[in-house]
């Protein structure tokens, strides 16, 4: 019996072997399920400048900034934006005040305010959400396709 255990091979586990996750791999234009690089400003936080690069923004403090190659912005009832914005989707549901480019879709929320120079493809607007100022239609090629001023 003693022999036996001497004839055992050595038998040695594998060693653990991590899954890398990689920022940025998986693209998606759903604020819900955003990857990648992502920037939250979290309540009663003030923070302005400039914003470039972001995947996704997420404001549910204050900011004062220009906005620029980011896919989405999203505005939280507690957010505050002013500044200049230009985006592919923009859910609102606290307050903008500026002028916002939404290249591809534009949410305003029951709660959500919109006051400016307003750009968009294609609009959202629950009861009880405002929109004011100037507001135009982007066609895809960008051009734009129609005008209205005033308050809804």
């Amino acid at each position: 019996m003693a022999e036996e255990n001497k004839m055992a091979p050595d038998i040695r586990p594998d060693p653990a072997r991590r899954v890398l996750d990689i920022p940025g791999a998986r693209r998606t234009e759903s604020i819900g399920d955003a990857q990648g690089k992502k920037l939250i400003v979290g309540r009663e936080i003030c923070l302005s400048g400039e914003i470039s690069a972001c995947d996704t923004l997420v404001v549910e403090g204050r900011v004062e900034a220009a906005l620029s190659d980011s896919r989405t912005i999203e505005i939280t009832e507690t957010g505050v934006f002013k500044g200049e914005i230009e985006i592919n989707v923009a859910e609102i549901s606290g307050q903008f005040e500026g002028a916002l480019t939404a290249r591809n879709r534009l949410i305003i929320h029951s709660k959500g305010s919109v006051k400016g120079k307003i750009r968009y493809a294609e609009i959202e607007i629950e009861r009880g959400g405002r929109i004011e100022g100037d507001i135009q239609v982007i066609s895809e090629t960008g051009d734009l396709l129609s005008s209205a001023s005033g308050e809804d």
